[in-house]
């Protein structure tokens, strides 16, 4: 496969290199130990306390330091924008007390490392898509849901784990030819991460995180070919908080147990895109 031919025709409009966005997004010039932290709600209504919570530590975190707190809006799951949702979450925020250095405000945004809406980083996102593409680490998928769901039942009747991986990875094995066909039909695809993990346990790498809260954590290695580009040419959550953290140099991530699942997906993203991770701080569910 001639990756190089394949992520050019994908996305033609993209000229920019990941080299241009280091220059457009340089290290950040501040004292040793500063710490980079920021807030990421979705404009989906009332900020909750899970947000609230957050915001003290990532607020705290950054005053301490002589660093940095901003405010991004992850937007880009646009069926549950909520209209309005983006000046209740400042206004919230505002009233606790909650001050940012960067990012969104009512009067617009401020700082040097936006947009600072994810809805307005799309050619950002697919430069770093292509950039993968190129090196063979990503690749469309032209699976229906329909076809999705009946590899998933199968699975699930053969107490597999359920996704798209090794042998259901089936576009994975797609000639040029057949991809030129599938797009000349007007086929909708999505992009996947072309992940380098075993799904078979007894043979998966196992990774340790650092957390900051809860000290080295150990788990077995992604293996599922996660969308990182929709159909829509949005980014999915993992792909977009990866590039967005690394480029507006973020140093720590305050966020809840919850994403622990998530966390091999994030370590390989980061390894594959070869940026250095941010300190994840895993908190208590409240």
């Amino acid at each position: 496969m001639d990756y190089n031919k394949l992520a050019e025709m994908l996305f033609p409009h993209i000229d920019k290199t990941p080299a241009d966005y280091e220059t457009i997004y340089p290290p950040r010039q501040l004292p040793e130990g500063a710490k980079v932290t920021r807030l990421g709600p979705s404009p989906t209504g009332f900020i909750h306390l899970g947000n609230l919570y957050g915001a003290f530590v990532d607020e705290r975190l950054a005053r301490q330091s002589d660093g940095i707190f901003y405010l991004r809006i992850e937007d880009t799951d646009d069926k549950r924008y909520v209209e309005g949702a983006v000046e209740t979450i400042i206004t919230s925020l505002d009233f606790f007390g909650i001050d940012f250095d960067e990012g969104v405000t009512l009067e617009g945004a401020k700082g040097d490392y936006g947009p600072y809406y994810q809805s307005e980083r799309g050619e950002i996102y697919q430069c770093y898509v292509k950039d993968l593409m190129k090196q063979g680490l990503a690749y469309p998928c032209f699976l229906t849901a329909d076809e999705i769901q009946a590899i998933r039942d199968g699975q699930e009747a053969n107490k597999q784990t359920p996704g798209i991986y090794g042998e259901y990875a089936v576009s994975r094995n797609l000639t040029m030819e057949e991809i030129e066909a599938n797009l000349a039909a007007g086929k909708p695809y999505v992009v996947r991460l072309m992940s380098g993990g075993n799904p078979d346990p007894e043979k998966a790498r196992i990774i340790s995180v650092e957390d900051g809260i809860r000290g080295t954590l150990t788990m077995p290695e992604n293996f599922q070919d996660v969308v990182i580009l929709k159909a829509t040419g949005i980014p999915t959550y993992h792909f977009a908080h990866a590039v967005d953290d690394y480029l507006m140099r973020t140093t720590h991530v305050v966020r809840g147990e919850e994403w622990l699942a998530s966390l091999p997906i994030h370590v390989e993203l980061f390894e594959k895109l070869n940026f250095k991770m941010p300190i994840y701080c895993h908190t208590a569910v409240l």
